[in-house]
């Protein structure tokens, strides 16, 4: 193992990166080097680039593979060789918007039939019904309804804020 490449590890482990992220931003600066030929120190601006291009086109990496990829060897740049790449600091990989899958009213009744305990037959209805996350599901008491308002006090929901849900119509 070369010195730059251990030398990177502890910089990685002392900035409190996980294993997993470790393994990949090493990874992804040996291809870098194998791609250029040459030993990722001695790499130009212009190289740097067509290693982009190759792996985004070429590779065809998703939004998230590139991320990654551009992280890692950001963080080589900066943290070994105390060099800062401009390309780098104006790439951006665009966010792949998904819709989230929703299900027929057929599947969500089939789904909610399965569920044997009580308190899971409770719970499932209230949380789609109501359309709270699963946490703020969890964090509900039967004194959370104002039945005069037809509100439900949902606490600590996203960003550990307070709201107000309305209580769905009657069937």
């Amino acid at each position: 193992m070369t010195p730059r490449r251990q030398y990177m590890i502890a910089a990685l482990q002392r900035s409190g990166t996980r294993e997993r992220t470790q393994q990949s931003s090493v990874r992804e600066v040996r291809l870098l080097a194998q791609f250029s030929g040459t030993s990722p120190h001695l790499i130009s601006a212009s190289e740097l680039q067509q290693y982009m291009l190759h792996r985004k086109n070429v590779d065809q990496r998703a939004p998230t593979s590139m991320r990654i990829c551009s992280s890692g060897i950001r963080f080589f740049s900066l943290h070994v060789l105390a060099r800062a790449w401009q390309l780098l600091a104006r790439m951006r990989a665009p966010s792949a918007y998904r819709l989230p899958a929703l299900l027929s009213v057929q599947e969500v009744r089939r789904l909610l039939s399965m569920a044997t305990l009580l308190h899971n037959r409770v719970y499932f209805p209230t949380v789609s019904s109501l359309g709270l996350r699963r946490h703020e599901g969890l964090l509900l008491h039967v004194s959370a309804i104002d039945g005069q308002r037809r509100m439900v006090h949902v606490p600590r929901g996203k960003g550990a804020k307070d709201r107000d849900v309305p209580l769905p119509p009657d069937p």
